[in-house]
């Protein structure tokens, strides 16, 4: 799994205390906690999620799929 991630040239994003203030602010339309910090990292780090969960189109966020 490691040889993939370095491979495809992800990153690992820390959460980080802005996350988490972000997070707090967010409108409760997604209840899954870690769903919730993804979008909270996306809206901080100005970030495109790619899924097809359809609350993360609740949320003012880049998004494909």
């Amino acid at each position: 799994m490691r040889e993939q991630f370095i491979h495809n040239d992800f990153e690992l994003l820390p959460i980080t205390f802005d996350h988490t203030i972000i997070l707090q602010q967010l409108d409760f339309f997604h209840r899954d906690p870690f769903d919730r910090m993804i979008i909270s990292q996306a809206v901080a780090e100005d970030l495109t999620i790619i899924t097809k969960d359809q609350n993360f189109y609740k949320y003012d966020i880049k998004m494909i799929w």
